[in-house]
């Protein structure tokens, strides 16, 4: 369906919830290095509960990496720093959703990576400055797969 991207993510159990939703929503999940835990880590087992063991999850070294392997596939970077909406794609199946670390986002030079189709934002209120991770990927994810149908 569409490719989950973790770009350097800090936090495990946000990793652990992103399995749970991946596996849910029927995505794959894409974990650049280096990560800011062990894939063993207690917190991300407890958070990911069994479904570790039935989550797609692929470690790539870097993002070109991983932008190499999708060729010709396209990558949204979600950022608070886009002018475009998310909700303003017209999605495809296996459309990449890329999302930062949890301490300060995607930086300006995987934002505007050749690989990127776009940049798009979730808004949030006045006076907010960010999303939970977990919770911006299901966001992204959710309405992806809603204009699918949810099949």
């Amino acid at each position: 369906m569409f490719e989950v991207v973790l770009w350097q993510p800090e936090i495990p159990p946000n990793t652990g919830n992103l399995m749970r939703l991946t596996v849910n929503a029927g995505c794959r999940l894409h974990l650049i290095e280096p990560l800011g835990f062990e894939l063993d880590d207690a917190r991300m087992r407890r958070a990911g509960l069994d479904y570790r063991e039935f989550a797609s999850v692929t470690l790539h070294d870097s993002f070109d990496d991983y932008a190499l392997g999708v060729e010709g596939s396209r990558i949204f970077a979600f950022s608070q720093k886009a002018k475009a909406l998310y909700t303003d794609i017209a999605y495809k199946r296996g459309d990449s959703l890329l999302f930062g670390r949890e301490s300060d986002g995607l930086p300006a030079s995987i934002r505007e990576h050749d690989a990127v189709t776009e940049s798009v934002r979730i808004p949030i209120a006045a006076g907010g400055r960010s999303l939970n991770l977990a919770n911006a990927a299901a966001i992204g994810v959710y309405e992806a797969w809603r204009q699918h149908g949810f099949v």
